[in-house]
């Protein structure tokens, strides 16, 4: 028996402890935010927070996260994450969403780097870019998204 604690609750699974936690989230606890995209950690469609950290879920296994918070886009976007709420506003605003596909990777990663930069730090455009290089967006609105980074950032201050 896997135990999670996902998004503040509790689960008790019965998988392999090598089963990628993408898997367990969509398919044993029916989280279908996160995406599957690459199956390599390359393109950042699956990111979710680990302890805080964004972390590939298609390649991280269940028993990696054992006992550790894992928190997913549903958490993110649901209004009680102050950063998530804000990158999810600037989100709309900016308009960033074309096909959708890695918006929840996206969002997840900008959320994680706003958490971890020092409290009204404003980031440069470098730093947004260095910090969402490993999410990948098909249809390349990158600087839409660098734009969304930077709003929500201002929006935290």
């Amino acid at each position: 028996m896997t135990q999670l604690l996902v998004n503040g609750r509790e689960h008790q699974l019965d998988i392999d402890p090598g089963t990628p936690v993408l898997w367990a989230l969509r398919d044993n606890l029916g989280l279908c935010g996160s995406k599957f995209g690459c199956g390599a950690a390359l393109c950042g469609a699956c990111t979710v927070h680990v302890d805080g950290q964004a972390v590939r879920a298609c390649v991280t296994p269940v028993s990696a996260v054992e006992g550790k918070p894992v928190t997913t886009i549903e958490a993110v976007t649901a209004g009680g994450d102050r950063v998530g709420a804000a990158v999810h506003a600037a989100w709309v605003k900016h308009d960033v969403a074309q096909c959708g596909y890695c918006q929840s990777g996206q969002i997840m990663s900008a959320t994680a780097f706003l958490k971890s930069l020092p409290k009204g730090k404003q980031p440069t455009a470098a730093e947004i870019d260095a910090a969402m290089a490993g999410n990948i967006c098909r249809c390349g609105t990158y600087a839409r998204i660098r734009a969304a980074v930077a709003e929500a950032a201002r929006a935290l201050a």
